[in-house]
């Protein structure tokens, strides 16, 4: 495996730093009250140099550009080096965009396109319900068509950032008659209007990012459906494909926790001792070491084998559940070194935290990506079904993965 760059490649890059050196100064950015508008600022002008919304016709918004896996993660790696805004975060750009510009409307997509992927329009996600989380054949949200208008009764949960949001896209079912899965579609819905309650929903970190939604006679227009009535399986597909394709399972993640993990063990005295020089410390961290990376080049192989055009087989269904198992180990002898500082409250919602406290939320925020984007034990099913060709199990003949 060859990591090293093509001389194509290197002045490609120049290129990015010298723009990324002459638009933008992150520590000037972070300090001025108009942070936003430069923010913005710099995502037009990269947009006209290609680099950002690489993927999306210029008639929506985006650079169209041809697809080219080394320059996008090249232009990653020069952001993030000069800590710069990159796409608008959020599943408005990740997911929705993406599902429309395969499945939608025309008018959907001039419509919403390029107010998404300018900030002007937030979406949150509607999937889960609570009796509906990784099985989303099980949907029990209704919709019926009235006068032009699907009129919409049910609930959603597990929504992130709903209460922030301006839209919501949901799996919804429109045909109680058809088979499970036969009988839903994939429906817009603005969430500024009557009969919609959001109530955001606290958690063991205390953030509220995710919410409950419900719904009393909430009303959407007929054509703001994406795909036929009873489609609405095979558009979430779509949508979860980018998903998991865009931000879950990063080995980049594991490798700059393990990091500060071992800045923790440097600075935290055991026995009168840095704990880093005790023989069980040192041992939990290489074992811990081995396995971040492990993760990290497999993910080189994984994006090698993308650069080159080859199929990765299995390998990428895997980060996550590794990313999972990593996050988990660290939360673990992160919570030992530290002892009974784990008893001090965590930083407010958001905050960053000043000293060891910082660790209660990365241990208690570990305990959730076991069930984000779709549980760990339905990636072991993804895993030995599609990867290792076992029999699928007929109680989950008809189940599909959902992110919170």
């Amino acid at each position: 495996m060859d990591l090293s760059y093509s001389a194509e490649s290197d002045a490609f890059r120049r290129d990015v730093a010298a723009f990324l050196k002459a638009n933008w100064d992150a520590a000037a950015a972070a300090a001025a009250p108009d942070r936003r508008e430069r923010e913005a600022a710099l995502r037009r002008k990269a947009v006209e140099h290609g680099y950002l919304y690489r993927g999306i016709p210029r008639q929506y918004g985006g650079s169209e550009q041809q697809p080219d896996i080394l320059k996008a993660h090249i232009i990653r790696e020069e952001f993030g080096k000069a800590r710069a805004p990159m796409e608008i975060p959020g599943v408005g750009v990740q997911m929705v965009v993406p599902t429309l510009l395969e499945c939608g409307s025309q008018w959907q997509r001039d419509f919403f396109v390029a107010r998404t992927l300018n900030g002007e329009f937030r979406w949150a996600q509607g999937y889960s319900e609570p009796d509906a989380g990784s099985d989303l054949a099980s949907v029990r949200t209704s919709a019926e068509l009235v006068d032009g208008h699907w009129v919409i009764n049910g609930q959603k949960t597990w929504s992130s950032l709903a209460h922030k949001a301006h839209y919501m896209f949901a799996l919804v079912r429109t045909d109680r008659t058809a088979r499970k899965h036969a009988g839903l579609s994939y429906l817009l819905l603005d969430l500024k209007q009557p009969g919609v309650t959001i109530r955001p929903l606290k958690q063991i970190t205390g953030d509220a990012e995710f919410c409950e939604v419900f719904f009393d006679n909430v009303r959407t227009p007929q054509d703001w459906i994406v795909g036929a009535p009873g489609e609405g399986w095979a558009v979430s597909k779509t949508t979860l494909s980018h998903e998991r394709s865009g931000f879950i399972g990063s080995a980049a993640t594991s490798v700059a926790l393990f990091g500060k993990l071992v800045e923790l063990a440097r600075h935290t005295m055991l026995n009168g001792r840095p704990a880093i020089e005790d023989p069980l410390v040192r041992e939990r961290l290489g074992v811990l070491d081995g396995y971040v990376s492990a993760h990290q080049y497999s993910s080189y192989r994984q994006f090698s084998m993308a650069a080159h055009g080859q199929d990765a087989g299995i390998a990428p269904l895997m980060n996550k559940l590794v990313n999972t198992r990593i996050a988990d180990d660290v939360a673990a002898i992160a919570r030992d070194l530290i002892g009974s500082s784990l008893m001090l409250a965590p930083p407010l919602a958001g905050g960053r935290g000043a000293g060891n406290e910082k660790w209660v939320n990365q241990f208690m925020g570990s305990l959730g990506l076991a069930i984000a984007g779709g549980t760990s034990n339905i990636q072991r099913n993804l895993i030995a079904e599609r990867g290792l060709g076992l029999p699928r199990d007929p109680s989950n003949a008809d189940s599909a993965v959902v992110n919170a």
